[in-house]
């Protein structure tokens, strides 16, 4: 029996693309490590260190990379808070970018002085949301100090940049 498939059910037959990225905030105390991104490097203001998985490293193989490059500080894969995940879902491009989201609350090590990707600072959890950051690590950034983990799934709208949908669910609370 031949089943006739929708284009939305077509879709699913394409090559999908996924992106695997890792973000770490760090907490010292009342306070957290954010970058302080500028335009010309994209998603400009304030948001966590993070990045792009090298294969075939793991995924706090990653986080700890990551946090190194941008920061200079030093963790232990086996330190790191496993938070949650985001996944953002293109569907016109067949492309899922994921994000599994750590914190730090153990680390060596000093700031770099001229760091890569932005200037470091320790900004008073409390304080921060009143910061300029992305809508997306706006909506993340008290889930990492909440109990429990997050899953946050977007899916977007690339000609109108907007979402389709979104769903934030809390986990094992």
């Amino acid at each position: 029996m031949t089943k006739n498939l929708s284009r939305e059910s077509s879709l699913f037959m394409k090559d999908i693309t996924y992106g695997m990225y890792t973000m770490c905030l760090v907490q010292d105390g009342d306070k957290v490590l954010l970058l302080n991104r500028p335009d010309k490097r994209g998603f400009p203001g304030y948001l966590g260190p993070g990045g792009k998985l090298e294969f075939p490293e793991s995924f706090t193989e990653g986080a700890v990379r990551e946090l190194r490059e941008e920061t200079g500080l030093i963790v232990k894969p086996e330190d790191l808070i496993y938070k949650g995940v985001d996944e953002y879902i293109v569907p016109d491009r067949n492309y899922r970018y994921i994000v599994y989201n750590y914190l730090a609350r153990t680390f060596e090590g000093e700031l770099l002085q001229n760091p890569p990707e932005g200037e470091l600072a320790w900004i008073p959890i409390e304080e921060a949301l009143q910061l300029p950051m992305q809508s997306w690590f706006q909506r993340r950034f008290p889930l990492f100090f909440q109990e429990g983990t997050f899953e946050i799934s977007v899916v977007w709208n690339e000609e109108t940049k907007e979402p389709l949908e979104e769903k934030v669910r809390l986990l094992n609370r």
